[in-house]
């Protein structure tokens, strides 16, 4: 009985892994076997060249300058992005007024809000990216930022924004939390809901402010949510390839100053045709992925609390 329990389970589980190993795990191996080789994308140009891709990797300044910048835009966009998604949904679901009979409210109309957050999500990438690349322009006829800086007399705030080296990653980089911040407020809010009302109650009733209740109750009943949301957006500030392709100066720049993996190895295997050498560059980034991911959950990783 108990042999053949485990064969309905294999002949279920068999055909998914199948297909997880043909359509996900072969192309990691494959990418591995390419990277050992100087393959220029031709039939038959493939020759096996051990780990010379990797040697010169490490000792390419520019990859480091792009995993540089990937490094920064990890360590900045996760935060702030989580940080006002948790921010706005605890707002939405118990900033509200007290009504009568009812301790915990959200803030009035706060359906309406969820859908403005969320609008950016529906949006494609590249629309998100050509519409902020306008808003950035420095012409203040043309660009909107500048132009409403001018209307409210701050001119000297105008700037270049992407064609300024110290800011354009950063001007990247508010794009990338604006597009993506109102998915974790709709997330936060339904995982906030199913937070028993009583235990706001006790707590109000004990005299404790949004703030304590926050950080003591709504945080750690959350901390799931937040970690798997954490390595979610860590993996999108490693990749953020389709924004700087479209709205950094010359891709990459001004001087390489939004440079990142994902453009390089693009640059490096449609551009240059080192498709051997892109693949080593592949494989960094999954090392770079997996040990952030592995990083995150085992320093994220907390008692787990039962409500």
């Amino acid at each position: 009985m108990q042999h053949g329990k485990y064969r309905i389970i294999v002949g279920f589980l068999a055909l998914p892994l199948l297909v997880y190993g043909v359509f996900v795990v072969s192309p990691f191996v494959q990418a591995f076997q390419i990277s050992m080789t100087d393959w220029s994308g031709l039939v038959g140009s493939a020759r096996f060249v051990g780990l010379d891709n990797f040697v010169r990797l490490w000792d390419s300044d520019d990859f480091w300058n792009a995993l540089r910048h990937n490094v920064s835009m990890l360590a900045l966009v996760p935060v702030v992005t989580l940080g006002l998604g948790l921010f706005f949904a605890f707002m939405l679901n118990v900033g509200g007024r007290r009504r009568r009979g009812d301790l915990v409210t959200g803030v009035a109309g706060s359906r309406f809000y969820k859908f403005v957050f969320f609008f950016p999500q529906v949006i494609s990438i590249t629309i998100i990216a050509v519409i902020w690349f306008n808003i950035y322009n420095p012409d203040p006829d043309d660009g909107m930022l500048n132009a409403l800086l001018g209307a409210v007399g701050l001119d000297g705030l105008q700037n270049a924004w992407l064609g300024e080296k110290s800011i354009a990653l950063w001007c990247i980089s508010a794009v990338m939390v604006w597009g993506h911040v109102g998915f974790y407020v709709v997330l936060f809010s339904a995982a906030m809901a199913s937070i028993p009302r009583d235990i706001y109650e006790a707590a109000l009733l004990d005299g404790a402010g949004r703030f304590p209740t926050f950080f003591r109750i709504t945080l750690p009943l959350l901390w799931d949510t937040v970690q798997t949301g954490w390595v979610y957006m860590g993996i999108i500030a490693l990749d953020a390839f389709a924004l700087v392709q479209i709205m950094s100066v010359n891709m990459g720049g001004p001087d390489g100053a939004t440079d990142v993996m994902p453009l390089r190895l693009y640059q490096t295997a449609f551009r240059d045709s080192q498709y051997g050498y892109a693949a080593a560059m592949g494989v960094a980034m999954l090392v770079v992925t997996m040990t952030f991911a592995v990083l995150a959950l085992r320093l994220g990783r907390r008692e787990r609390i039962e409500y």
